[in-house]
């Protein structure tokens, strides 16, 4: 039975750990607030880690480098730390450089939907040491684990990537439906964008609107990484500067 720590209780930590239990695994979860009903989740960090084969940190990118410093000297030398959270390359590297530290094994995991939409079967993306062994250990339980065979932060790398679509597609939707709504027109032109997205194409328009004004800050901190990204690249980024403008003016619109 594969022994996971699920540390980071959110909306994403909790669907992994109760995914990760029904298909199998014995899992503790650690939180600073009590989320898991069923009794998985423990008071002290160490007694998540302790017999660990593999930890998924889903705490977030500003909290993540602090909890893999805590973390990490208290693993065993077998147990595989799996960091889940979306951030940058260079912040995945820096992790990874203190669990070689210690010879352990660190990932990178690019998480490529939206955990609510599959749970524990969501995309993930892999990479830096140990990825082929964390691979083989979440597979059977209905992770999609692709294998990148480069450092941690390549996985990372390739989500921004991915982001500069996914989160530019989003606040245009938001800006497209906003000048609609404007001139009185905007049940014609939502009908217009959802025809367009196929045969889900309302329920992933309202996801899409949806989750943006939901996960406003958590997405601005990443549209900041998908930028500085692509201005080390020296390609034109007036597109994603858009899309930053959008969540700076979303998380501005909110009640103090």
């Amino acid at each position: 039975m594969t022994r996971i720590a699920v540390i980071g209780l959110g909306e994403a930590g909790s669907l992994y750990a109760g995914g990760f239990r029904e298909a199998g695994a014995r899992v503790r979860g650690y939180d600073l607030r009590p989320r898991l009903a069923d009794g998985g989740q423990v008071d002290r960090l160490a007694d998540a880690l302790e017999g660990a084969d593999v930890v998924v940190s889903l705490v977030g990118a500003a909290s993540s480098l602090e909890v893999a410093q805590e973390a990490l000297p208290l693993l065993e030398p077998s147990t595989i730390f799996a960091d889940f959270n979306t951030s940058s390359p260079d912040l995945k590297d820096r992790i990874a450089a203190i669990g070689a530290a210690h010879d352990l094994d660190v990932v990178d995991v690019a998480v490529l939907a939206p955990v609510p939409r599959e749970a524990e079967r969501t995309p993930l993306l892999a990479s830096g040491r140990g990825a082929e062994r964390l691979a083989a250990l979440l597979r059977p339980l209905g992770a999609p684990v692709v294998v990148l065979d480069q450092p941690a932060g390549a996985a990372a790398r390739m989500k921004l990537l991915r982001s500069v679509f996914t989160k530019g597609l989003a606040t245009l939707m938001i800006e497209t439906l906003g000048v609609a709504r404007a001139v009185g027109a905007e049940d014609w032109v939502r009908d217009q964008i959802a025809s367009e997205l196929g045969d889900q194409g309302p329920a992933l328009l309202d996801r899409f609107v949806a989750g943006t004004y939901q996960h406003a800050e958590r997405r601005e901190h990443e549209v900041r990484d998908v930028l500085a990204a692509l201005e080390a690249t020296g390609q034109p980024s007036d597109m994603t500067r858009g899309t930053l403008a959008w969540f700076e003016r979303i998380l501005s619109e909110r009640p103090a």
